[in-house]
């Protein structure tokens, strides 16, 4: 078909508006609606680019004893459920279900993102790093393998101090806030060759010195991503699947967001995976980071990152790394809008949870989740 002058200038014009639409921003989804978030939760590929964590041959999840959690308020899970938004709840104990429901349409090959979650994922790599020999020591200097950081406030900062995140750089990490640093650390102008993140924390400046103070930073946690594929020479992904996803046997491909322009995945957040994946790494946790067979993380790796080394201002609670640590041994990833994957040793539990919150974090929320462990914890008798 061929066009008039007035239509082909008119078709050019609507063409250049469309390759001029902006990459959509990951901290958009601070600011969703109610419908928005369910929807998107569950299909984060769809609006962000992303790599895929290759499975292997399913690690079997048998059935244990049904298990019904006794909230102390007298109500039924379904009634929690409801009122917090939550597609998916399951527990292991002993490595067998004893609870697994659904909510909001989603069913067990739903692929749901984690958040923050995914910061104890990033964690975890950097213990399969150490045992490669990849990262040297967590006492190293972060410029060792960003280089990029060597002339600003991240110049002395370490490894273990990136973890911890008592880098003592100043940092804003209010969700509700569009000018904080958590929503606007992927925008700013690209340097070539240079992740995006990178040059935003780069510009940071310092606000306490190196370990002096804990203060809670996504952006940090991003960090440590580029630094373990930096030291790897591997994506996140695909490091992941070789060291977990495959030789553990999770039983369905999971994805993990990137930058579209870069390539840097997300360390601090962007892991979507299936309730039942997601409590399989709390067991492999459990199981003492052993996959087919062969130990995947560094010597005394878990009962480290799992232990309190940052003090939260909370009364029997803390920070390890990228892992929030209860004085009863207990730890837990951590997600906004009610992500949870707590792992109790002691009781040989996990609880996973997955929800769509209305606001990304409250008192109130995070009160009632704590709730349903206990809950959980009370079904059991202890």
């Amino acid at each position: 078909m061929r066009l008039s002058p007035r239509r082909a200038t008119v078709f050019a014009v609507l063409l250049l508006a469309a390759c001029a639409t902006p990459h959509a921003r990951r901290t958009d989804v601070l600011f969703w609606n109610q419908g928005e978030r369910e929807a998107a939760f569950r299909a984060m590929e769809t609006r962000y680019a992303s790599n895929v964590v290759r499975h292997g041959t399913a690690h079997p999840l048998p059935p244990g004893d049904p298990l019904r959690p006794r909230f102390d308020d007298g109500r039924s899970l379904d009634d929690y459920m409801r009122e917090h938004h939550v597609a998916g709840i399951m527990v292991l104990q002993d490595g067998r279900v004893r609870l697994e429901r659904y909510g909001l349409g989603a069913t067990p090959d739903t692929r749901w993102t984690s958040f923050s979650v995914a910061k104890s994922f990033t964690s975890t790599l950097v213990g399969a790093a150490l045992r490669d020999g990849s990262i040297h020591g967590l006492d190293d200097k972060v410029t060792r393998y960003i280089p990029e950081l060597a002339t600003g406030a991240y110049r002395d900062v370490t490894v273990r101090q990136l973890l911890t995140m008592t880098s003592g750089v100043r940092w804003n990490e209010d969700y509700a806030d569009p000018r904080s640093d958590v929503a606007r650390m992927y925008e700013g102008e690209r340097e070539p060759g240079v992740p995006l993140l990178v040059t935003y924390m780069a510009k940071l400046p310092r606000e306490f010195a190196p370990g002096e103070r804990w203060v809670y930073k996504t952006g940090e946690t991003d960090l440590v991503g580029i630094l373990v594929e930096r030291a790897t020479g591997r994506t996140l992904a695909d490091y992941l699947s070789d060291k977990v996803w495959k030789p553990y046997g999770m039983a369905a491909d999971a994805r993990w967001l990137k930058d579209d322009v870069d390539g840097t995945e997300a360390g601090g957040s962007g892991v979507s995976a299936t309730l039942a994946d997601y409590a399989r790494m709390g067991q492999f946790l459990l199981d003492g980071g052993v996959a087919a067979g062969r130990h995947v993380l560094a010597d005394g790796w878990i009962d480290d990152a799992t232990r309190r080394h940052a003090d939260i201002g909370v009364p029997g609670r803390g920070y390890g790394y990228q892992w929030w640590t209860y004085d009863d041994g207990s730890y837990a990833g951590i997600g906004i809008f009610g992500q949870l994957l707590h792992v109790d040793p002691k009781r040989r539990l996990v609880i996973v949870q997955l929800a769509a919150w209305p606001v990304a974090t409250d008192d109130a929320q995070a009160k009632d989740r704590a709730a349903f462990v206990q809950a959980v914890i009370r079904a059991l008798g202890e």
